[in-house]
């Protein structure tokens, strides 16, 4: 069996009056750059990359550099063929758009051997912990034009708020880094106000901080028995995380925006974070990522994946999760506070809730782990064809 055809498909949905803003920058559009490998007898898989930056790069990256090294390999070496890619462009790739190219064509790769032997990605990583996974909902961003005017829009986040509370959620994940921290104090603690003290909070500053307003807004967070603080500084500032998580009790996590086992090693070995994030579909694959997990549970540090984009990349994470033991291990799993959990983007998103020809499902308040073989997944070429702007 030999790898015949790389397709690459970058897919665009202008947000409009949906536009939404982090503490680094609005969000106009929703975008994905998608890979499909086909081989000899038929059979194909679906990857993903570069759905939080522009995908153009990704996708030249792809057909221009990696696809020659692809073509004619058999799918099932996809570990040779990752050691490949890598060595390939490690003098210039390291991080960034390269990693994430090889992500895309590795997680294809994932996929299409798990049709062709018959089993999902979950059990090809090692076998099912779990069939449904613990969700918990991303939202409560900067939104409108008076996002700035907080006095207009701390009705509007109570709302937002309340109504993950109302759909199921149990865990909520807000913004905070773009206004002052006196004022992110104010939406704080009216998110936790309007949703009880039952709903686990988290926060994510997309590294608005230097470390000092870092350890201010951290404490303001232990005051609203916030779990976790995401991204409190710069991805760079490996002290700047070391003197947050030694000031705080909130946990400290991070890496979605780290590439490779080479960059959660630095990380993770000199004390930065107690909850590792790599994106699957951005820090090197499911291959990297079993690498990056195995290296944080040397050091007892819990691996949440990113997951930011399509239907192709909701599933990869499931996958991924479904796969993922306890850690440390306990014999009462049913008060367990290690079980892991799925990163549930709430914002307008047709690529990840209209793409698929089946939609992932959820049930009991849980994300439900596709079966079938591969990632259990496929594409409706319909609708990936009402969203393409730029193609094969």
């Amino acid at each position: 069996m030999k790898i015949t055809k790389i397709e690459t498909y970058i897919l665009r949905v202008p947000l409009g009056e949906k536009t939404f803003f982090s503490s680094q920058c609005a969000f106009p559009e929703r975008n994905s750059l998608l890979v499909r490998i086909e081989t000899d007898e038929g059979l194909y898989g679906w990857g993903e990359g570069g759905q939080y930056g522009p995908p153009e790069p990704v996708q030249a990256a792809i057909r221009h550099v990696l696809a020659p090294v692809v073509l004619g390999k058999n799918p099932l070496d996809k570990d040779v063929i990752w050691h490949q890619m890598y060595n390939h462009t490690k003098d210039f790739g390291q991080k960034g758009t390269y990693i994430e190219a090889i992500s895309a064509i590795d997680i294809a790769l994932w996929d299409l051997c798990g049709k062709i032997l018959g089993i999902s990605v979950s059990r090809l990583m090692g076998g099912r912990q779990r069939d449904t996974v613990e969700m918990y909902a991303t939202g409560c961003y900067y939104r409108g034009d008076q996002y700035l005017d907080l006095g207009k829009t701390l009705d509007a986040l109570k709302e937002e708020a309340s109504g993950y509370v109302d759909l199921g959620f149990k865990m909520l994940k807000i913004k905070v880094g773009l206004l002052s921290v006196e004022d992110d104090a104010r939406r704080v603690e009216a998110v936790r106000h309007t949703v009880g003290k039952d709903v686990k909070l988290f926060v994510d500053c997309n590294h608005a901080y230097n470390a000092n307003t870092a350890v201010r807004m951290g404490r303001v967070l232990a005051e609203h028995n916030v779990m976790f603080m995401e991204e409190p500084v710069l991805p760079e500032d490996v002290e700047g995380y070391r003197f947050v998580r030694e000031k705080l009790d909130v946990a400290i996590a991070g890496g979605e925006c780290e590439f490779t086992v080479y960059g959660f090693k630095r990380l993770i070995s000199q004390g930065c974070l107690d909850i590792a994030q790599p994106d699957i579909c951005c820090t090197g694959g499911i291959s990297e990522y079993l690498r990056i997990r195995a290296f944080a549970q040397a050091y007892n540090v819990s691996v949440i994946p990113h997951a930011w984009g399509s239907g192709i990349a909701l599933s990869v994470a499931l996958q991924a999760l479904a796969s993922t033991p306890l850690e440390p291990h306990t014999a009462n799993p049913v008060v367990c506070q290690n079980e892991p959990m799925i990163e549930y983007d709430r914002n307008f998103n047709p690529l990840r809730d209209e793409l698929l020809i089946h939609n992932i499902g959820i049930q009991d308040g849980k994300v439900v782990v596709p079966d079938g073989p591969g990632l259990g997944v496929d594409v409706n070429m319909e609708i990936l064809a009402d969203y393409l702007v730029s193609g094969r």
